[in-house]
């Protein structure tokens, strides 16, 4: 198996691909349960899921624009 990747989806969660091996853990060191049944696991970037750390899809229902859409945003509106 090769090194455990993580992507960056734009204005999305942050997608983990072939979870065989990996362990989340929460602020103090305990364990959470990852869904077993998946290949792929996406986790929150937006805050708003209720499922957290998993995302959960709120993203596209509150507009998240991820840290990189909106400094391009910003980018383009400084010369307005």
């Amino acid at each position: 198996m090769g090194p455990l990747t993580i992507t960056v989806k734009e204005n999305g969660p942050y997608l983990i691909t072939d979870i065989d091996a990996v362990r989340i853990v929460d602020h103090e060191g305990n364990a959470i349960a990852v869904p077993t049944a998946k290949k792929n696991i996406a986790l929150c970037r937006c805050g708003g899921s209720v499922t957290k750390p998993f995302c959960d899809g709120t993203h596209s229902r509150i507009g998240f624009r991820g840290a990189e859409a909106a400094q391009r945003e910003f980018d383009r509106t400084q010369g307005e």
